[in-house]
């Protein structure tokens, strides 16, 4: 039975097949969503190796600290309000989320790190706005309107 390609592999598989097409490696690292240097270093690859020279690559980086098990345990979390982990505020933080990393499995990351977790569990960036929670939207029209026109400096020789 042949081994399952993990995705990584399937990236580099998928590149050396376009290459082998005639593509060039920017094209290729365009569609393929990688650098144009790590095409030009797969093409090296291929060219001697061929595709199953790309299949070997691997298990040349540091191994992942947290597997498949932990880093779904941890989007569940996320998912959870924040304060239920005992922070003050509903909002995630890279910090906040950095602490419940290192609450739930002893593991200790950058915040630049995190980021690059929470990005593969498919979260993204969402920005609060910045507006008080007693805020009155039609006092703050009505000021716009008719007070603060009334306050705004005239040029002079023109009446009130």
């Amino acid at each position: 039975m042949a081994k399952k390609m993990d995705e990584a592999t399937k990236r580099r598989v998928r590149a050396g097949r376009m290459l082998l097409s005639g593509k060039g490696p920017t094209e290729v690292a365009k569609e393929i969503g990688v650098a144009r240097q790590t095409v030009h270093s797969w093409k090296g690859v291929l060219d001697e190796g061929g595709i199953d020279a790309l299949r070997a690559i691997g298990g040349k980086g540091r191994p992942a600290q947290l597997d498949a098990r932990q880093l779904e345990t941890l989007r569940r979390n996320l998912l959870d309000r924040p304060t239920n982990h005992g922070f003050g505020t509903e909002l995630w933080t890279l910090k906040r989320i950095r602490l419940l990393i290192e609450r739930l499995f002893g593991v200790s990351f950058s915040e630049v790190h995190v980021w690059r977790i929470i990005g593969e569990l498919g979260f993204s960036n969402q920005k609060p706005d910045r507006r008080a929670i007693e805020r009155d939207d039609i006092a703050v029209e009505q000021f716009k309107r008719k007070t603060f026109p009334a306050l705004k400096k005239k040029p002079k020789g023109m009446a009130a």
